[in-house]
């Protein structure tokens, strides 16, 4: 039972902002500082709609028969993706099979090759350039004034944006009941507005699973960092069901934000990511 609860405080303590107050001056050199919150950006944000576009389009391709009540709505939609679709695309991949075909590898969780944590994330395949997109932070996105109070008890999954912006990335208990509800919420007929599959063990978009990339340590130096990125509004309405993120509170006017996890280094077959998880911003 004790060992358990110390695995569990190993995890949350670097969400927990007292503890990281307290400790600041101690945990100095796993820090990264930001000049300031405009400078937070390792790629374009160009960069990072570009790869989402290209990713989720093969996906979409790739689940291209199971996408008749959109595709009937969307005529127009349905002619471009013809065109890309090939004789090869007609055989139906997995999405980890998509994702390798797409962008050069693979990633999933494992066990992680820290003592102090359970799971992990690793690239399984492949070869991860330096500015690569390498995952995304799903979860349920709570502005400033949204209560979060409960669905934040021990929960390690808790994301904190510079702004204050928080994304709840727990796939266990209220955090994932209350995703769900947001999620059917904002269904428009056929059209989802964001995908419920990360809180599975098969997700169909497979770049979601950063909330379970672990902090970096001494020993373990971080190669991957978090990245900000606000969907924009013409962000193709038949390629939202692979965004893994969700409103708390429905507002038409205000941008979806989500966090996307930017490799620092090349990253090849095998390597575990490790993120930072506290930026200073000075």
């Amino acid at each position: 039972m004790l060992r358990e609860l110390r695995r569990r405080w190993r995890s949350y303590k670097y969400r927990f902002v007292p503890w990281l107050a307290l400790n600041l001056r101690r945990q100095r050199r796993t820090l990264r500082y930001v000049p300031e919150s405009s400078q937070d950006k390792v790629i374009a944000d160009e960069d990072v709609f570009e790869t989402l576009l290209k990713t989720f389009k093969a996906l979409f391709i790739n689940s291209f028969t199971k996408q008749a009540d959109i595709l009937a709505i969307l005529p127009e939609v349905k002619c471009q993706y013809l065109e890309l679709l090939t004789v090869e695309q007609q055989h139906v991949s997995s999405p980890e099979e998509v994702l390798f075909n797409t962008l050069g590898f693979t990633v999933s969780r494992d066990r992680s090759s820290l003592a102090s944590a359970g799971t992990g994330v690793f690239v399984t395949k492949g070869f991860v350039p330096k500015g690569t997109v390498v995952s995304m932070y799903p979860g349920t996105v709570y502005r400033k004034h949204e209560p979060i109070f409960f669905q934040s008890l021990g929960n390690p999954f808790i994301f904190r944006c510079i702004d204050g912006v928080l994304i709840d990335g727990n796939d266990k208990g209220l955090s994932r009941s209350v995703y769900r509800s947001c999620s059917r919420r904002d269904q428009l007929g056929p059209f989802q507005m964001s995908d419920e599959s990360w809180l599975t063990a098969t997700p169909q978009n497979p770049l979601a699973v950063g909330q379970y990339v672990n902090n970096c340590s001494h020993e373990k130096a971080a190669n991957v960092c978090y990245q900000e990125f606000d969907v924009p509004r013409h962000f193709p309405v038949e390629l939202k069901q692979y965004l893994p993120n969700i409103v708390y509170s429905h507002d038409i006017e205000s941008h979806l934000r989500c966090v996307v996890l930017v490799t620092l280094r090349d990253i090849k077959q095998g390597e575990e990511l490790f993120s930072n998880y506290y930026t200073v911003v000075s």
